[in-house]
């Protein structure tokens, strides 16, 4: 859905040679987002595809009414592409959409400054989650994640629609220094970040280049492996992209530090020959490490 907003984008400015005018493919461009906004958001998020009923819809997985994704092409998702329609066009009723996204994402923003993969609505579901708007309840999940871009696209559009808004909205200001303030302090001293956090990472870790260890186990451990240094799934380059971005719109030398950093780590992550890549993982002595 994104998708074909922004391919609408372009015919809002520029005649073509099937004559459409700008006001069609503005028009056609609102009565989309209406449809979605008021037919297929829950609280303000989506998911990433919904059967022609609305009735089957799913995420990564199935999920219910009550429930929306981060992880893109989710609410980040969505919200990027209502934010960018109204900064083309001014149409207000976009930004009301690009507002009602984040909102949503506010509402699952964890404590720990981060969100995980979805946002559950139902009073039973949030209760065994850290939601940082609902009240502190102790054992409740609490771990942000890093993997597929899941908090970083969130925080990326919670700095765009802060920038659109002025910094006028306390709220979306707040969610977003909260979730910029976490992204630094999981970061490990030698630059690395974990595919999870719950908190600030450790600062005893040593910095190393990474190595071959002289043997490693052929079956899969059996560990938790979410605090190892993390590449896979584009774990690294995502938040750097996302520290670099928020440094420039926030003019912020911690956030450029951090993301040179995590650049440092990449370099010192690369193998030694006879294959000098990398890998998905590192433990704290920056050998490979299994995940899953």
């Amino acid at each position: 859905m994104s998708g074909a907003l922004l391919v609408l984008l372009p015919l809002c400015f520029v005649a073509t040679a099937v004559q459409v005018t700008e006001q069609e493919a503005r028009s056609c461009l609102v009565r989309a987002v209406r449809f979605f906004r008021g037919q297929v958001a829950a609280h303000g998020g989506y998911l990433w595809r919904y059967s022609h009923d609305l009735k089957y819809r799913e995420g990564e997985g199935i999920a219910d009414a009550e429930t929306v994704w981060v992880q893109p092409p989710g609410t980040p998702t969505v919200g990027m592409a209502y934010l960018l329609a109204y900064e083309r066009t001014r149409e207000p009723e976009l930004l009301d959409a690009a507002k009602d996204a984040g909102r949503c994402l506010l509402r699952g923003q964890l404590r720990s400054g981060g969100w995980t993969y979805n946002i559950r609505f139902t009073d039973d579901a949030r209760r065994r989650f850290a939601y940082r708007t609902d009240p502190e309840r102790p054992g409740a999940f609490n771990v942000s994640t890093l993997d597929d871009d899941t908090t970083q696209s969130a925080a990326r559009f919670l700095l765009h629609l802060d920038r659109v808004l002025k910094g006028r909205d306390a709220e979306v200001r707040s969610a977003l220094v909260t979730a910029l303030d976490a992204l630094v302090k999981a970061q490990y001293p030698n630059g690395a970040f974990p595919q999870g956090f719950d908190g600030p990472s450790p600062t005893d870790c040593p910095i190393l280049a990474a190595t071959l260890p002289p043997s490693w186990p052929r079956t899969w451990p059996n560990k938790p492996y979410w605090r190892l240094y993390t590449l896979n799934d584009n774990v690294m380059g995502s938040t750097i992209t996302t520290l670099l971005e928020a440094a420039r719109f926030r003019r912020s030398r911690r956030l450029r530090d951090a993301a040179v950093r995590g650049s440092e780590f990449l370099l010192r992550a690369q193998l030694p020959e006879p294959q000098p890549a990398w890998a998905q993982q590192y433990d704290a002595n920056m050998h490979p490490a299994w995940a899953r």
